[in-house]
């Protein structure tokens, strides 16, 4: 619903996104219908801008115990909304977070049967992102800081004992709910189109075994539009 919410904002956000190609400042509007739109463009940072993103993740489980370490790659989803706040209206530094919706998890082999791990996690990201302009229009966008994350969904399948269980479960092969970890990755941006190659990597124990640890990481591609 939070989502759905933010979805929701993004068509009266895009009227005043002032660094359009298509923005008009005579009515403070993007105009599509006459071209592009002319007007002294200033360079400035004193905005705030809000994102959609959507793309796969590819992810691992790295565990010391050979029956949670899920080490090759699955395939999932990352969803979300981002926003971002100037730094000063003179530097073109931003803190940015946002609420994703993010499949991660993995898939390995133990004692002749294969398992796979689906960890569903609400995101919440905050790093500092720094914009480098090549242009009016097109931009550079290295990021760095962190993440917190809830699991909210997923299952583990043996498909070795053709069982399936909730992977937030009490199960000892089953994870802890919360995770935690950094977040890095590049950006690139021209008008409002956008697309960037994000990396996190989890400090956070997730296994229940306090004997083993296990920890998640992900690689994931976004494509979206800042408005």
């Amino acid at each position: 619903m939070t989502l759905v919410g933010l979805l929701a904002l993004l068509p009266m956000q895009a009227q005043n996104y002032q660094r359009s190609r298509y923005y008009n400042p005579g009515s403070g509007r993007l105009d599509y219908r006459g071209g592009r739109a002319t007007g002294n463009w200033r360079r400035g940072y004193d905005y705030t801008y809000y994102g959609f993103r959507v793309g796969p993740s590819f992810s691992t489980v790295s565990s010391d115990d050979k029956y949670l370490d899920g080490s090759s790659v699955k395939t999932g989803l990352n969803v979300g909304m981002a926003t971002g706040f100037n730094i000063g209206n003179r530097s073109p530094l931003f803190l940015e977070t946002g609420l994703y919706y993010t499949e991660k998890g993995g898939k390995g082999k133990a004692d002749g049967g294969r398992f796979t791990y689906n960890l569903n996690y609400l995101e919440l990201p905050l790093v500092l992102k720094y914009q480098l302009d090549v242009d009016r229009y097109f931009s550079i966008q290295p990021f760095l800081g962190g993440y917190l994350a809830c699991g909210v969904g997923g299952k583990v399948k043996d498909f070795n004992n053709r069982e399936a269980y909730s992977s937030f479960s009490d199960s000892p092969y089953s994870f802890q709910r919360f995770d935690g970890g950094i977040r890095m990755g590049c950006g690139v941006q021209y008008d409002m189109f956008y697309v960037d190659l994000t990396y996190d990597l989890g400090l956070a124990n997730v296994s229940h075994d306090d004997f083993d640890e296990s920890r998640n990481s992900a690689l994931m591609l976004n494509f979206g539009l800042n408005f």
